[in-house]
């Protein structure tokens, strides 16, 4: 039973091939592709203010040098976003719960905006490590630390996002199990814990 339960985090395979790269693949294949018109149909309108907003609230802080990093960072949110609301529904597979996956988008984004940074503004780079009105006996010590701390950004941060969905996940199979186990013997609790199971996956729709 135990196994069973994380058996739905193991890449299916198709006569012993994974299908990870198809269940990645296969969100991007239901966004509408470009046409003659700018706007076809209510999908492509939903996608459209979809992609208008997440640029506007990535690019906004940032100066137009920086807006160069709009269509990947966008194409990368709309990815993550469908990937991880499909994986909810039933019978499907999340890829962003292996931490394989997460860890080759983190680190490669990470040091191209920590290498950027010290190319393009090295002085303010250099200053995250050391803040300000630091005693001098401690200047060491911190910088050492803020260091090791920027150097395992990704790692951590990976590893914090592979274990929320995860859960997430865990906590949904293991309350409607109960609550399928639950409603021929107690009818009662059997409704108030699909109640929880419902919450739980409209939280789990903001975490996606």
């Amino acid at each position: 039973m135990n196994l069973s339960f994380f058996d739905q985090f193991s890449s299916p395979c198709l006569l012993g091939i994974p299908l990870i790269l198809l269940s990645m693949l296969f969100p991007a294949l239901l966004l509408p592709s470009p046409g003659s018109r700018w706007i076809t149909n209510r999908l492509a309108t939903l996608q459209s203010w979809c992609i208008d907003l997440i640029t506007k609230q990535l690019m906004t802080p940032l100066n137009k040098s920086g807006h160069k990093w709009a269509l990947i960072l966008t194409s990368l949110m709309i990815l993550l976003l469908s990937i991880n609301l499909l994986g909810l529904l039933p019978y499907t597979f999340t890829p962003t719960t292996q931490l394989s996956m997460n860890m080759a988008l983190a680190f490669p984004l990470w040091l191209a905006t920590l290498l950027t940074g010290l190319r393009n503004q090295p002085s303010a780079s250099l200053g995250h490590l050391l803040p300000e009105g630091t005693p001098t006996p401690l200047i060491p010590a911190l910088v050492l630390i803020e260091t090791i701390s920027l150097l395992i950004r990704p790692l951590a941060l990976g590893v914090r996002l592979t274990a929320n969905l995860t859960a997430g996940h865990l906590l949904i199979q293991l309350i409607s199990t109960a609550s399928a186990a639950l409603l021929s013997i107690m009818p009662t609790i059997s409704t108030l814990t699909t109640i929880i199971l419902l919450l739980l996956t409209i939280l789990e729709v903001a975490v996606a």
